[in-house]
């Protein structure tokens, strides 16, 4: 009699638990999706204006290695975000909206050439919003969906807040192998120079690099110009900013903030030539501090 309440039991426990799924299934997910298309309709067009009071300038670099590099037929790829103070800035001049996601397929190249480092080639392709004279807002639906995303990291602990715009990454070093190797891998690396935007004369700005291989560190330095990186590969020694937390070597996921820059400052992030993955993203985060 006992064993046959528990089978009754266990069984009608059951028929709920089903009866619960396909509800789930059949009523609440497509109503959810209706109202998610609703909303990105209605509202979707709207545009996120920054918190921050600053400029927004979002955009990546794209980098193709040929023959020559061992990373041969590797692909770089930089996502940059840069908020600055612009006081030109206007709520309708020189603003854009557009998904990065895809932003090879709506917007205007700078460039996209054949350059050399150390006699080996590579193309780079680099987008809009990289010259700080424009600045770049989220409609309502790409603002969400960065949020949901950053949120995620932040959960996971890739990122030390949940600001999809201004990010902290955790200090975490490379430990696949040692500094002194890693001083001997950059020798024949790759290098690249990403500028900041400012209208002073002299400035701060906090900044963050990651990158998705883990069997890899990367140098990071804050210089005063792009010709340290032209020194820097001509192996001749090149000036960066030494005080502080403006520099960092043989790290996978680095923030800093480096003050008293110069208005044509940057970032140098070099990468040994050893990157096994076929598209190795960098990415970056610059934040002018009021």
């Amino acid at each position: 009699m006992f064993y046959w309440k528990f089978v009754v039991f266990y069984n009608t426990g059951k028929l709920i638990t089903t009866r619960v799924m396909k509800t789930i299934f059949y009523i609440v997910i497509p109503c959810a999706a209706f109202v998610l298309i609703l909303l990105n309709a209605l509202f979707g067009h709207l545009l996120f204006e920054s918190p921050y009071g600053q400029d927004i300038n979002k955009y990546s670099i794209y980098v193709h290695l040929q023959e020559g590099w061992q990373s041969y037929s590797g692909n770089i790829f930089y996502e940059i975000t840069n908020v600055w103070s612009n006081p030109k800035s206007t709520s309708n001049s020189n603003s854009f909206n557009y998904d990065p996601d895809v932003s090879s397929l709506i917007t205007d190249h700078n460039y996209n050439q054949l350059e050399f480092q150390n006699q080996k080639s590579f193309v780079e392709l680099k987008h809009e919003f990289s010259n700080c004279e424009t600045s770049w807002k989220p409609i309502l639906y790409r603002h969400a969906i960065d949020s949901v995303r950053n949120n995620i990291e932040y959960v996971q602990g890739k990122q030390l807040n949940n600001d999809p715009y201004v990010q902290i990454f955790p200090d975490v070093p490379n430990e696949k192998y040692d500094s002194e190797m890693q001083q001997n891998l950059i020798k024949q690396g790759f290098v690249q120079f990403i500028p900041i935007c400012t209208a002073k004369d002299t400035t701060s700005y906090d900044y963050s690099v990651s990158i998705n291989d883990e069997n890899i560190g990367f140098d990071v330095y804050f210089v005063p110009s792009k010709e340290q990186l032209d020194n820097y590969l001509k192996d001749q020694s090149f000036e960066f900013y030494s005080t502080g937390n403006c520099f960092a070597k043989n790290y996978r996921s680095f923030s800093g903030t480096c003050n008293d820059v110069g208005p044509d400052a940057g970032l140098i992030i070099i990468l040994p030539d050893r990157l096994d993955l076929s598209v190795t993203k960098i990415k970056i985060n610059l934040h002018e501090k009021l």
